[in-house]
């Protein structure tokens, strides 16, 4: 589950010839995995802290060390990775690397196992902040297929909306439980075929796309910065483990 908001993150990369963008950058994350990487992080940081203070020997130590290896790792792959998109460009921040590609760059923007954006040299970059859930994507297919039976109904109700209750009084007027069914129909029939949310952001990312890559301001060169701050402290951390057990 993705939801976009306004950024005030500054962009650390334009292409060449890029003019500055009339709207604040969406985000696009993973309320999933923000929620899910703040646990893991509080439990690594309760059990690390207690292995420090109250361990002996060559405990506190191990704990250190593999605090500084995963803390890093887990920050970057649930709270790191998020989509930046303005009229100009698509910024793809996944765990280890940030990849800035201008919207005359993009091949295509797919789906499948997971959300993916394709440039012009045939480079695949996976969208980490948009992943791929077959639970909602079953869930808003049973949506829409309770929309289409509720349709169904209210176009039945409608149709033979004039009859009475068939016993010789005055009945309850078919037409006027007909019409609120056809109406509530409508509403769900107005509101489009269901899709899973990381879908529609997909289907939101694929409309810009094709509006915005003829652009003058959206042509350049893709970019792309590896997160030595991620993968630093962790390279540091799993060195500093292995020379731990290494001394028994």
């Amino acid at each position: 589950m993705t939801s976009p908001d306004p950024s005030r993150e500054p962009e650390p990369t334009k292409p060449a010839g890029s003019a500055t963008p009339q709207y604040k950058d969406r985000i696009y994350r993973s309320p999933a995995g923000i929620v899910g990487g703040v646990l893991v992080l509080g439990i690594i940081a309760w059990l690390g802290i207690d292995a420090v203070v109250v361990g002996e020997g060559r405990t506190p130590w191990l704990a250190l060390a593999t605090m500084l290896f995963l803390v890093p790792l887990v920050f970057a792959y649930t709270l790191r990775p998020a989509v930046f998109v303005n009229d100009d460009r698509l910024r793809v921040r996944n765990p280890l690397r940030m990849v800035v590609l201008p919207w005359g760059q993009v091949a295509s923007l797919r789906s499948g196992f997971s959300n993916e954006v394709v440039d012009d040299s045939g480079t695949t970059y996976q969208l980490w902040a948009l992943p791929v859930s077959v639970r909602a994507r079953s869930k808003a297919a049973r949506q829409e297929a309770r929309a289409a039976r509720a349709a169904a109904r209210a176009g039945q109700g409608g149709a033979g909306g004039g009859r009475g209750d068939g016993r010789g009084g005055a009945g309850v007027p078919g037409g006027a439980v007909g019409a609120a069914d056809l109406g509530a129909g409508a509403a769900l029939a107005a509101g489009g075929p269901r899709r899973a949310e990381t879908d529609r952001a997909m289907d939101e990312l694929r409309e810009l796309h094709e509006r915005r890559q003829e652009a003058a301001a959206a042509q350049g060169e893709v970019t792309v910065r590896w997160a030595y701050e991620v993968i630093a402290p962790a390279v540091a951390g799993a060195v500093l483990l292995a020379v731990l057990w290494g001394l028994g």
